[in-house]
C-alpha cells in the first residue's frame, strides 16, 4: 500500500504544472489514495464540519473535524464546484450510498438535478492533509527551481 501511494505521489508531481494549487485530477486522486474501503453508510447529524467538491464526480466530507468520508457520485453532479452550500439526504440519521444523494443549494438558473451517491468512503483526515501539504510545497519548489 505504502508502494502505491509513493508511486502515485511521484506520478502526481511529475504532473504539476507551474501553480502551486493542486488541479481537480490531482486532489481527487489524492483522496481517493487516503481512501479505506467502501463502508454503506456513515453517521450524519445533519450539519457538517466542511466539504470540498472534487470535480463533478465526487465529493469529500467532515461530519467533525477529524471524521471525514469521500462520496463518489453515479453521475456527473451540476454546478458542485461553483455550489455555496449542499444539502445531504438522509434516514435514521445515517447517509446511505445507492440510497441517498447531495443536493446543490444556491447556484442560480434552473433546476438541479440530485447527486446520487454511488459509493462511500472513510477518508484518513490526518494523512491526507499532509500529503496535500506536501504536494503544495513541491509544487512551490518547483516553480522556484524553474523561476531561478
Amino acid at each position: 500500500m505504502k508502494q502505491m501511494l509513493l508511486l502515485l505521489s511521484v506520478l502526481l508531481l511529475g504532473a504539476c504544472a507551474s501553480d502551486s494549487r493542486l488541479s481537480t485530477d490531482e486532489k481527487l486522486s489524492l483522496y481517493r489514495a487516503h481512501a479505506g474501503a467502501e463502508v454503506g453508510s456513515f453517521r450524519y447529524t445533519g450539519s457538517l464540519s466542511g466539504w470540498t467538491p472534487l470535480g463533478d464526480s465526487a465529493l469529500a466530507v467532515w461530519t467533525r473535524p477529524n471524521e471525514a468520508y469521500l462520496l463518489e457520485f453515479g453521475g456527473p453532479c451540476q454546478d458542485l464546484g461553483y455550489a455555496p452550500a449542499i444539502s445531504i439526504s438522509s434516514q435514521s440519521g445515517r447517509v446511505s450510498a445507492r440510497f441517498d444523494k447531495v443536493n446543490v443549494l444556491g447556484v442560480s438558473g434552473g433546476i438541479r438535478i440530485p447527486c446520487h451517491i454511488q459509493s462511500i468512503r472513510e477518508l484518513d483526515s490526518k494523512a491526507l492533509k499532509q500529503a496535500e501539504s506536501e504536494m503544495r510545497e513541491a509544487k512551490s519548489e518547483e516553480r522556484q527551481a524553474e523561476a531561478g
